[in-house]
């Protein structure tokens, strides 16, 4: 053998003798491949091409034979295509010869046979972006279109979506809806919902599937829309949950409707669901679901009368919830009052100890009411406000307010509020003595406890509002203020007119200081919240008119724009309309609060582009504006998963490029994201932001890691908030926000959370969404407000405290111990057959707590729940015909 001397060449002289031309090389591939046929495929490749002769035929008959002849061999190999089936494969060189006879025939039924027939070999033969086997598919006989396979079905649904789409963009839309139609109930009949709603969406026909759905579909389908509705844009979005309430609603699953009404603020499709339900047991678990969500305001009183109304009332307006609240605290043991030093822990700090308390006394005592309010929140019983006078634990309640300086006297008599929060019969009582203190402070601090007490439950009564209104005329700021807090935590989502026309003439006041006029303006937001109420929105945009020029610089004026916001919560373009002609140093702010807060929760990725624009610029001096536009960001894309994990990564880079404004923003922004759901990521890096250099930024990573950790009892978390209380001993104001983050950790003892989602995340209320905006907005200016003399904006968190439990009850509405699965949440969206929707689950006996991303199952089917989603309180009627299962 002799090697090539030439290197390139690729091989040895005998190898390249071996070669064969290319043209030979295809020659020779397509003898072997007529030869690699077996004798089946051979016949069935001669049977073909015999039909494609006998298809052009002049006979008719012949025609007709032939064509059903073709048509069940291609019908026969179509049925499952892992590869191409053979007929198409032999029948593709015959594709243009069928073609060109087809466009020399004469109507007939022959010739749409055919059209069907060239709209499958269409399927694999047709040129890209031709759309032939849609247009053959109109020519035919419109036969069944299943009966061609599910490949076929997917590729003509898809020529339809382009189709629809080319024929918009030229204004001139072929429709071809007939078949659309036939699709769509093909997916259906095939458990291929995803797929019909798609199709339908696409070409604008979305209406048509209310009529196609039947009882075995309309769950998966109704689920697909509701999920696939945070991605669709202004009007899909909205067009895709009406159709989920209407399929809802026909096969009368009518919690399911009630969510989806209250998701699209709905109060007329509310009012329908119950007044078309006449089951008085199933009308209160919609009442339950009411009052977790908060939207009471304006449901119709005539859809019920006499005693049934009141039952309903008494769901509605939260009246047995501190009852059923320490009935839970009882099972699970934890009744004991606990004492800020029992959250401290200060004996497992190693190193240096903890001397704050000895740095600043009276700022640690403030942090000690706080942290006792947070951790004891609604148990009735502490160990600092309602001891008796001989107790030596912490002495009565009146020293321990005396142990506080001025502002902090009011904070300390608010916290009563939070002790004896939701019981209003017994907690009113015990305010009386401190409204006729001598003291303004603490008058002001029982005025506001008034308020937290009542908040979230209502009465025919209303003795928040006998109470407090007196005090609104006072002379002393505080006082005013007190008692303003007060009636916007009362009455916060009810749209009181009487309250409107006790603290409208406030904001006309010429000598009303600015914290007066700032605490009004964000009471008559709390209580207008989501209205859009115009008369409101007017006061508010008129008092930041009449601001001088000195006061537009001070840092409760950020209230009077989140005041505006409030009330435009959820409402996308309806705040639009706003006027915004006042001073343009809060003029930017007031923008990006006003869209921040209405489009809050929608996803919306144009708004999220909007203020990252805003977050690129760099300023040497103001720049205020890009603190909301980073909360924006958070508030935007908090409410699904994927957005909320881009918008963590767009936080990040802010963090690395910004300037002083956003980076001191970024941390409360993350706390939002992630509130009441520790998770690893985000934890970290507020652990790293806790150390920084700038003093604002770690303030405000020290209270979102409470946030963060709010009502979890997280370990980890208090275990970085117990390093950072050593580390930060010496400086009081830090020390001050570890302390309160702590108290936040251990929420009611872990069993209280903050998050404003409801319903496996589903429902934002708008209410606690409104508390925790009014707190964030605060600790944008931290030293100012939460360090200076307002740090009771602290207690607007009571608007998003509720207790994270799964409570069964009866029929009478009585407590039932049942066993339930508790296991993560798992996304069963668009999953064929009936997957598991937990997974690593446990079983517990109600009531139960749940976490963030957990889904509870009922672990027994003695009993049905009559609400689909078993979170809060769920009714359970026990089955008609159930027998339990006896062992031999």
């Amino acid at each position: 053998m002799t090697t090539d001397p030439n290197p390139n060449n690729g091989g040895t002289q005998e190898e390249a003798s071996l070669k064969v031309p290319s043209k030979d090389r295809k020659k020779k591939r397509h003898e072997k491949g007529q030869e690699d046929l077996s004798e089946e495929d051979l016949a069935l490749k001669q049977q073909l091409e015999l039909y494609v002769q006998r298809v052009q035929d002049p006979d008719t008959d012949l025609q007709r034979v032939a064509l059903e002849c073709m048509r069940q061999e291609i019908q026969t190999s179509t049925s499952s295509m892992p590869l191409v089936p053979k007929p198409l494969k032999f029948l593709r060189p015959h594709y243009g010869t069928l073609k060109a006879y087809y466009d020399t025939m004469t109507d007939s039924p022959e010739k749409k046979y055919l059209a069907d027939i060239l709209s499958v070999l269409a399927f694999t033969m047709s040129a890209e972006g031709e759309q032939e086997c849609l247009k053959y598919r109109l020519l035919g006989s419109n036969g069944d279109i299943g009966s061609w396979g599910h490949e076929y079905v997917r590729n003509l649904a898809g020529e339809i979506a382009l189709e629809y789409a080319e024929g918009q963009m030229v204004d001139a839309p072929i429709c071809p809806l007939g078949v659309a139609t036939q699709i769509t109930a093909f997916h259906l009949k095939h458990n291929a919902e995803p797929e019909a709603v798609d199709l339908l969406i696409e070409v604008d026909d979305l209406n048509t599937l209310v009529a196609q759905v039947d009882a075995t579909n309309y769950k998966r389908t109704c689920l697909y829309l509701t999920s696939s509705a945070r991605y669709l844009p202004d009007p899909d979005d909205i067009l895709a949950l009406d159709i989920a309430y209407m399929i809802y609603f026909k096969f009368k699953d009518y919690p399911s409707a009630l969510r989806i009404a209250l998701f699209l603020d709905n109060m007329q499709h509310v009012a329908q669901v119950f007044t078309s339900c006449d089951n008085l047991l199933q009308r209160k678990q919609f009442c339950y679901i009411i009052a977790q969500h908060g939207s009471t305001n304006e449901l119709d009183t005539g859809i019920a009368d006499g005693d049934e109304r009141e039952a309903l009332d008494e769901i509605l307006y939260n009246t047995r919830l501190s009852e059923c609240y320490l009935t839970l605290a009882r099972d699970i043991e934890v009744m004991e009052p606990k004492s800020p030093e029992d959250i401290y822990k200060v004996h497992l700090i190693h190193g240096r100890a903890s001397a704050g308390a000895s740095v600043n006394s009276a700022t640690q005592n403030l942090a000690a009411t706080f942290v006792n309010a947070f951790v004891n929140a609604g148990f009735g019983q502490d160990k600092f406000m309602t001891v008796p006078s001989e107790s030596s634990s912490g002495g009565s309640s009146g020293s321990w307010i005396f142990k506080n300086k001025e502002h902090g006297k009011a904070s300390a008599a608010a916290s009563l509020g939070m002790i004896l929060l939701w019981d209003v019969d017994s907690g009113l009582a015990q305010f009386d003595k401190y409204l006729h203190s001598n003291d303004n402070h603490v008058i002001a601090g029982a005025l506001l406890g008034v308020g937290i007490v009542n908040c979230g439950i209502k009465n025919d009564c209303d003795p928040a509002l006998a109470l407090l209104g007196d005090y609104i005329g006072k002379e002393d700021p505080t006082i005013r203020i007190g008692a303003i807090m007060g009636l916007g935590l009362a009455y916060a989502g009810t749209q009181n007119e009487e309250i409107w026309y006790t603290l409208s003439p406030i904001l006309e006041e010429e000598k009303a200081p600015l914290d007066v006029i700032a605490f009004t303006a964000i009471s008559l937001g709390l209580i207008y919240v989501g209205s859009c109420n115009e008369e409101v929105s007017e006061a508010i945009v008129s008092a930041l008119k009449n601001q001088t020029k000195p006061a537009v610089c001070e840092p409760l004026i950020r209230l009077l724009p989140l005041g505006l916001g409030l009330l435009y919560l959820g409402k996308q373009e309806s705040a639009d309309a706003v006027d915004k002609t006042f001073n343009e140093n809060i003029r930017k702010y007031c923008d990006m609060t006003l869209i921040s807060c209405a489009y809050a929760g929608t996803g919306n990725v144009l708004k999220v582009q909007k203020f990252l624009g805003h977050c690129t610029q760099h300023f040497e001096k103001g720049g205020i504006h890009q603190g909301p536009a980073v909360l924006g960001i958070a508030m935007v894309a908090m409410a699904e998963e994927l957005g909320l994990e881009m918008a963590i990564r767009s936080l990040e880079h802010l963090l690395q490029y910004g300037g002083k404004n956003i980076r001191r923003a970024v941390p409360l922004a993350l706390g939002l994201l992630c509130i009441s759901n520790p998770k690893v990521n985000v934890m970290d890096m507020l652990s790293r932001l806790s150390h920084d250099t700038d003093f604002e930024v770690v303030m405000a990573a020290i209270i979102s890691l409470g946030l963060i950790g709010a009502g979890t009892n997280n370990g980890r978390v208090a275990g970085m908030l117990r390093n950072l209380s050593s580390y930060y001993y010496k400086v009081a104001g830090l020390l001050f926000c570890v302390r309160i983050a702590q108290g936040l950790v251990h929420l009611g003892k872990g069993l209280l959370t903050l998050a404003p989602f409801h319903s496996e995340r589903f429902l934002l209320s708008p209410k606690a969404l409104a508390g925790l905006l009014i707190l964030l907005h605060a600790c944008l200016d931290m030293k100012s407000i939460i360090l200076g003399k307002y740090h009771y904006v602290l207690y607007f968190l009571v608007l998003a405290m509720k207790p994270r439990m799964l409570m069964t009850v009866d029929e009478n509405l009585k407590p039932l111990s049942v066993p339930v699965w508790v296991g993560q949440a798992v996304d069963v969206v668009g999953q064929a057959g009936q997957p598991k929707t937990i997974t690593g689950f446990r079983t517990h006996s109600t009531p139960v707590l749940l976490a963030a991303g957990d889904r509870a199952e009922l672990a027994t089917e003695k009993y049905i729940p009559l609400s689909p989603i078993l979170e809060g309180f769920v009714i359970l009627r026990e089955k008609p015909d159930y027998q339990e299962d006896r062992w031999p």
